[in-house]
């Protein structure tokens, strides 16, 4: 795609209307769709690493102390705010302090990739794969054999499985071995595994965040729709995004920048600076809105 531009708060200092430029056509189109038409444009956003920093552990992961007062701003302006995100919805909703928020009131997380949704304080799921408790049953003695133990994390999603070798001596070499054997169990079971920053998931096929901003997408009859991820498990959204572009809806797509994810950053319109420069967006975005 070229070089990208870094969209910060120091950049926003200089600038009347701190608007990010997109690097694409593409981009310069989603955005003036939004600006020019808000109340039919969808703002969905990831949750880790976009709307929250990335830490070691992920149940500590809390969003940005400025996430909610600019979401809040924003949300009122605009047809939907989304969080799309691989956790339980109610995870998403404790860690980002998303409830009972006025601007709020009518968010929505997609959580385990859409599988389970979160509106108005109530969760609405389908029954979980079977897939899934199998996996976990055998996971302890599969990364005993593979002598993963050491410094390697289980995080439980209920509807899903996420391995983490961020605290391991050697995160990458732990996440190289572990690829394999995981790949192996998740099929057995009827799962996938999707790898992002450090983590190897195994959840239910036809589960992605993809699948998931494309039909709230058009449950809304959107017009025109943002969408901002950092991770390997937010290009299936970003390639949502550019299949609703091929059918006349713009769109915008933001990476939320970190150098151990070089695909998303090449993928994107817009490049910030991590949650700092989300935040800085989203107000950016809701002072632009009249």
């Amino acid at each position: 795609m070229g070089s990208h531009e870094t969209y910060s708060a120091e950049a926003a200092a200089s600038l009347p209307v701190p608007v990010p430029v997109p690097v694409t056509d593409a981009g310069r189109e989603g955005l003036e769709a939004i600006l020019s038409r808000p109340g039919r444009a969808v703002i969905a956003l990831d949750f880790d690493g976009t709307l929250a920093p990335i830490v070691a552990d992920p149940e500590q992961a809390r969003a940005h102390p400025d996430a909610v007062p600019a979401l809040a701003a924003l949300a009122p302006k605009v047809a939907a705010v989304a969080v799309v995100t691989g956790r339980p919805p109610a995870v998403a909703v404790r860690n980002g302090g998303f409830a009972g928020v006025p601007g709020l009131e009518r968010l929505v997380v997609l959580g385990h990739y859409g599988a389970e949704r979160w509106e108005a304080g109530t969760v609405s799921a389908p029954a979980p794969h079977p897939g899934v408790a199998a996996a976990r049953a055998e996971l302890p003695g599969l990364l005993g054999r593979a002598g993963a133990w050491q410094g390697t994390w289980v995080e439980e999603k209920g509807r899903a499985i996420a391995v983490h070798t961020r605290r391991a001596a050697d995160p990458q070499a732990a996440f190289e071995a572990l690829r394999a054997p995981l790949t192996d169990l998740a099929t057995r079971h009827g799962l996938i595994v999707e790898p992002g920053r450090m983590v190897l998931e195994l959840r239910p096929p036809g589960m992605d965040k993809g699948v998931a901003l494309l039909d709230y997408a058009r449950e809304l009859s959107a017009e025109s729709v943002l969408y901002a991820g950092d991770d390997l498990g937010d290009l299936p959204a970003f390639a949502a995004v550019d299949t609703l572009r091929s059918q006349g809806t713009p769109g915008l797509l933001v990476c939320s920048g970190n150098d151990e994810v070089t695909e998303v950053r090449e993928r994107a319109d817009v490049v910030v600076d991590g949650p700092q420069g989300v935040v800085d967006l989203l107000r950016a975005l809701a002072a632009r809105i009249t």
